[in-house]
């Protein structure tokens, strides 16, 4: 594998593809469906410099652990195939791509690229500390859609908090059910998470509360954007489904397809969603 192939299989960079609906979504609604071409550029870079960031700090600081797990042995670092000092100078670049692109969008948004950094990098400490890492992971994407309201309006407004609310119990709820994986070793050697922490079962039913929600916010920051149509709240309803769909996968704690359920259908619900919004604020 080349050396660019190799660190982008190190952020698993095709998983990018879980916030940048959200944040295109609000963006479109923020500029009403026409936004600048220079601004779209931005946003794009800078949701690439943020995951690209937290991925990697990621895999950094966790790679020991990764080592000594053998679901994880093989991740690029343990292996040897990503160096760590190579790694931590891709941190540090990504983070630099992130903060440009901010200040090429306006001020407050370069002013609240660290406070993005911190969120993103937060996740790979906070799991040492709290189950709620959880939902550390769902703000870290969660807060794309803000960003992206922020890049077109330089305000604050309900769609795309709530918008942010819903991805981050969207994440929440599928990550929860991907921690359940690990909850032995996790117990082991003293990371925390609601499937380590409530055993498997207790954890799934979390998950589903956490999609549930998620759900209901998205009804919400939809209702709240104006623009959109019925076709919208049908992307909604798809949404729901899929997550459904996903709970069923693992119902009884049966995780022999969890790879299915955590790549495979989330990866179709901010598409699916984008998509009908597309639709709606275009063609119908």
């Amino acid at each position: 594998m080349s050396l660019v192939g190799r660190y982008l299989s190190l952020i698993k960079f095709e998983h990018t593809i879980f916030a940048l609906p959200f944040a295109l979504i609000s963006l479109l609604v923020a500029a009403g469906g026409h936004p600048e071409w220079a601004t779209l550029l931005w946003v794009l870079v800078a949701m690439v410099g943020a995951r690209s960031a937290a991925m990697a700090f990621n895999r950094l600081v966790d790679w020991k652990i990764d080592a000594a797990n053998p679901r994880t042995a093989d991740r690029h670092i343990p292996a040897g195939a990503v160096s760590v000092a190579g790694a931590g100078v891709f941190v540090v670049l990504a983070a630099g791509l992130l903060m440009l692109a901010a200040w090429m969008l306006n001020p407050l948004c370069f002013y609240l690229s660290p406070v993005a950094l911190i969120v993103v990098l937060g996740y790979s400490y906070m799991k040492r500390f709290s189950p709620l890492a959880h939902l550390v992971l769902g703000l870290g994407l969660g807060i794309a859609p803000v960003g992206a309201w922020l890049a077109v309006t330089g305000s604050f407004a309900p769609f795309p908090l709530l918008l942010s609310a819903a991805v981050m119990f969207w994440v929440a709820g599928f990550d929860t059910i991907y921690a359940c994986q690990d909850v032995e070793y996790d117990r082991e050697v003293g990371l925390h998470s609601l499937a380590s922490r409530l055993g498997v079962a207790r954890a799934l039913v979390v998950s589903r509360v956490f999609h549930a929600l998620a759900v209901v916010l998205m009804i919400l920051a939809f209702d709240q954007a104006g623009l959109l149509g019925p076709v919208s709240f049908v992307g909604v309803g798809i949404m729901a489904g899929l997550l459904v769909w996903e709970q069923r996968i693992v119902r009884g704690g049966d995780l022999r397809r969890i790879d299915k359920a955590f790549f495979e259908i989330n990866s179709w619900v901010g598409m699916v969603l984008l998509v009908l919004v597309v639709g709606d604020l275009y063609w119908l």
